[in-house]
């Protein structure tokens, strides 16, 4: 994959517009909900101790995953380490490739703002930028997408911050920082999966984190907020919101853009199973698809065996369908976004589970917005 990037469409994806508006005020209303002290309050006392420090920064480059119910768009999933954006650049304009691209300036102004943003805000406004910057993912030259952590590589080149690409066992951490070959990195550009730092290949980098020896971002406090499952559980329990200080109008705007969504230990198992087929079943501590089940196909003998206080139920919504030659694709729309500021949006076409991005005509592709 890393040299032919087979993960990029052809097809081009028609979004109407006013659903694009709504994906876009989904988005900022939770970022919005996300600040709101009563809400912090309550989450805060459930979070691993990671989770609970705050580092004063917040995830720099984050994806909002839609499925489309006709022009009325409903959020699947919040991702803090969003990836793609590159091949969404690439799949737009395909005469690019990793070795040459260049993202247009603009788009790179604003992805060094955001990466600048979060220095400041990390170090209470001393610090510009980074002096050195580690691109962090578990074996990241066997990642589907270590093409574009080296684009990422590249643009920080180019903005004078020496960057490596590296797995945790090439880092020297503990709580006096992070280094790489001796030299001090002051900012961890954070792809790992282990969202928590909970694996003890992470433990002096989570040491370094919880000793505010090193910028992550994202980081664990940004994920307990936003994008662990079990927020959109808490997001489409209106009462609850309403007493955490969410206004009515985000209120609303959340029960008409997130599908129903529950923890399996909070519905009655017997109905759940006879109604499993309106459901979709997904596992708190899996990032992406991996793990998620439709219930339609799900056995009786493998729904029984679902931690329930581990498993988010969501109502299912299909995906919508793109004709890419002969085939219909299912599509998603993912929405790149830091904090309230939104970079862009890009579909994914696919068959099967989401995570399986070599679908023959399928991938990332462009969006062209449509006026219906």
């Amino acid at each position: 994959m890393h040299e032919d990037l087979e993960a990029i469409s052809a097809a081009r994806v028609l979004l109407p517009k006013k659903a694009l508006v709504r994906m876009v005020a989904l988005a900022r209303t939770l970022f919005r909900v996300s600040r709101l002290q009563g809400y912090r309050q309550h989450l805060l006392p459930c979070l691993p101790e990671t989770a609970r420090f705050d580092p004063g920064n917040d995830a720099v480059m984050m994806g909002y995953d839609f499925h489309l119910a006709g022009d009325s768009p409903q959020l699947i999933e919040v991702n803090t380490n969003a990836g793609g954006g590159l091949l969404a650049h690439l799949a737009r304009y395909p005469e690019q490739r990793p070795a040459t691209v260049q993202l247009p300036l603009r788009l790179q102004k604003r992805l060094l703002a955001s990466f600048a943003s979060e220095m400041a805000a990390y170090s209470g406004g001393t610090r510009a930028k980074p002096q050195r910057m580690v691109i962090l993912d578990e074996k990241p030259r066997e990642q589907f997408l270590y093409p574009e952590m080296l684009a990422f590589q590249a643009l920080f080149s180019r903005w004078d911050v020496p960057c490596v690409i590296a797995d945790p066992a090439e880092l020297e951490a503990g709580s006096d920082g992070v280094f790489h070959q001796g030299h001090p990195v002051d900012f961890i550009y954070n792809r790992h999966c282990d969202f928590y730092l909970e694996g003890s290949e992470l433990d002096g980098i989570r040491q370094a984190y919880l000793a505010s020896r090193v910028c992550l971002s994202p980081n664990p406090f940004t994920y307990g907020l936003l994008a662990d499952k079990r927020r959109l559980a808490l997001w489409t329990e209106d009462a609850r919101m309403e007493t955490l200080g969410v206004s009515f109008a985000d209120r609303q705007r959340i029960q008409a853009g997130i599908p129903e969504s529950r923890m399996m230990d909070g519905v009655d198992v017997g109905k759940l199973w006879d109604e499993r087929k309106d459901w979709v079943f997904k596992p708190v501590d899996r990032y992406g698809s991996r793990g998620v089940l439709a219930g339609r196909k799900i056995s009786r003998s493998r729904f029984d065996q679902l931690p329930p206080d581990q498993t988010l139920v969501q109502r299912l919504v299909e995906p919508s369908l793109t004709v890419v030659g002969t085939e219909n694709l299912k599509t998603d729309f993912r929405l790149y976004a830091y904090r309230d500021r939104v970079f862009g949006v890009a579909a994914r076409l696919y068959q099967g589970q989401v995570t399986n991005l070599r679908t023959p005509g399928g991938g990332f592709a462009p969006v062209d917005l449509i006026a219906i």
